[in-house]
């Protein structure tokens, strides 16, 4: 089968920074790929390259076999017409680290408004679908309460079932926990257990290295940039290769 995910020579720039270097990865369907590595090496540039919401300065990207860009026969990106692009950006879930909840809309409303809008599906469908979604992360009861009223650990919850609600064929995670209280971090990883455990294919930025082993069918290692090593949870955290691996675990364990 032809990956969910697939990514040739991918570069990034921003101006005179170079932030990934000729990237090479494919993403399989029901796969959980986690990408670890210091502050700066590239991981969230790497994930908001899938979607587009940064423009690779070169390389190429497929996602479910369609192409997120026109690619230059001398290796530039060029961008999709915004049509084009968020008809293929409709098919990815994204849950950033920050929640980005509507304030002024309750749980049940955030959910809704993607498949009302950009689906065209009734205000009806979309609601009975939302609820089934808000129960799915454990909301059932938070449904009409709006998210100054919710914790932290639930507002990341609702953003999740709110990428749902759009029925993607991939989800991406960037840090969902960093922004959360440490006794609020537990809740949000459960969830997406459960959505690896339910065969959701998923590409995951964290820090937290248990669930990275725990979740993870391959572990990619960022440095500068570059993918330096990747491998299952056991060969990575276990049997590290690279010295500069070893030294980052050393320090997050």
């Amino acid at each position: 089968m032809s990956p969910v995910v697939r990514i040739e020579k991918l570069s990034k720039s921003f101006g005179a920074l170079q932030v990934l270097r000729d990237i090479d990865v494919e993403v399989h369907e029901r796969e959980v790929v986690v990408l670890i590595g210091a502050s700066g090496s590239g991981k969230t540039t790497l994930l908001r390259c899938i979607n587009c919401l940064e423009l690779p300065t070169s390389g190429r990207i497929w996602v479910n076999g369609e192409p997120m860009g026109d690619f230059d026969p001398g290796g530039a990106f060029r961008p999709l017409p915004e049509v084009t692009l968020n008809r293929r950006r409709a098919e990815i879930g994204m849950v950033f680290q920050r929640f980005n909840l509507f304030p002024h809309l309750t749980a049940l409303q955030n959910v809704q408004l993607a498949p009302v809008m950009v689906k065209r599906i009734s205000q009806a469908d979309a609601a009975v679908l939302a609820r089934s979604l808000l129960a799915k992360v454990g909301l059932s009861d938070k449904a009409d309460v709006y998210p100054s009223k919710l914790s932290g650990g639930q507002q990341q919850r609702v953003a999740i079932a709110r990428a749902l609600a759009m029925n993607p064929q991939l989800m991406l995670f960037d840090e969902p926990t960093s922004s959360l209280d440490p006794e609020l971090v537990g809740e949000v990883l459960e969830t997406m257990k459960q959505l690896a455990r339910e065969g959701m294919t998923m590409i995951i930025v964290t820090h937290e290295m248990g669930f990275a082993r725990e979740v993870g069918n391959r572990i990619l290692f960022l440095h500068e940039g570059r993918i330096l090593e990747q491998g299952t949870p056991e060969e990575v955290f276990n049997r590290p290769r690279e010295e500069r691996t070893r030294a980052f675990l050393s320090r997050v364990r």
